[in-house]
């Protein structure tokens, strides 16, 4: 299984919503800058999604994005689900009522069994974190790499752009 761009993006973006939040309504290009991401791509994640009822939209002057439902609530299957679908190893382990069987020799593929816990593992590790956890988590490691510099750091911004993770405050 492999998370596309989409997927990473997409928790990016809302780990970005969560974490400046408290400043109101988070702008598509506030975040587009902290993130590298295009604004006309993060339009596209941001419609999936509100779909799934992660984000709100707010318009008009000083509009954006706040959560749909708070941090500790989001967890980060939720995110990549409503962006990239069902979260699976493989095709044939896919367990909707409506998809139809992808292999004909399911039910007798030994091999099944190994895509099968595989896929469990993969969604019982991704359903046990939040996107709180993943805000304690940024806030720590922005924290500890301003502590390593003893206190050099002269701003926000500088300290944002030395940062090098994803967890830019």
């Amino acid at each position: 299984m492999r998370i596309s761009t989409r997927g990473r993006y997409a928790l990016r973006a809302l780990l970005d919503v969560a974490l400046h939040q408290n400043e109101g309504p988070v702008s598509r290009q506030d975040i587009a800058a902290r993130q590298g991401i295009s604004a006309e791509y993060l339009a596209q994640l941001f419609r999936s999604l509100a779909s799934a009822g992660l984000v709100r939209g707010v318009k008009g002057p000083g509009g954006g994005y706040t959560l749909g439902r708070d941090a500790a609530t989001i967890r980060v299957s939720d995110v990549l689900r409503a962006v990239e679908g069902p979260l699976v190893a493989v095709n044939c382990v896919m367990s909707d009522v409506g998809s139809r069987r992808r292999c004909r020799r399911m039910d007798s593929c030994v091999t099944h069994l190994v895509w099968e816990q595989m896929s469990a593992a993969i969604n019982s590790l991704l359903d046990s974190v939040t996107l709180r956890d993943l805000c304690l988590k940024a806030r720590e490691l922005v924290g500890r790499n301003t502590s390593e510099r003893n206190g050099s750091v002269s701003s926000r911004e500088e300290a944002n752009s030395e940062a090098g993770y994803m967890y830019v405050i």
